[in-house]
Order: C-alpha cells, then structure tokens, then sequence
C-alpha cells in the first residue's frame, strides 16, 4: 500500500521553489516579524555564549595574573 510513495523520492530544486513560493504566500506577512525574533534570539545566545567563554579565560589564568 505505500510502495508506490517509495519512487516519489526527494524533491528537486525545482519543487523546492514552489513550495517556497507557497509558504511565502500563505505566511508572508507574519516573516519578517518571525526572522526578527529569530535575529534577535540568535545575538541573546551569542551574548550568552561569549560571557560563559569570559568566565572561562578568568578562571583559567593563575592567580597572579588577576592581582
């Protein structure tokens, strides 16, 4: 029964536009909010991330260094 979704295989670049072209259609107006938050998300972990590094680097230098 589900054989004949077996040669359907991956799609092409060509069905990758379409759908692409769909999902633009239908969710456009909500996207540029959307890759805001995600922009936005995405310097909160960067931030996140070079802090934890910051703490690191000190805690890793000998004692003589942070007199």
């Amino acid at each position: 029964m589900l054989a004949p979704l077996a040669y359907f295989g991956m799609p092409g670049p060509v069905e990758m536009m379409i759908i692409a072209a769909i999902v633009l259609l239908l969710f456009g107006n909500r996207l540029p909010s959307t890759m805001r938050s995600l922009g936005r998300g995405i310097v909160e972990f960067k931030k996140g991330v070079q802090g934890i590094e910051d703490e690191v680097d000190q805690a890793a230098r000998p004692k003589e260094d942070k007199e």
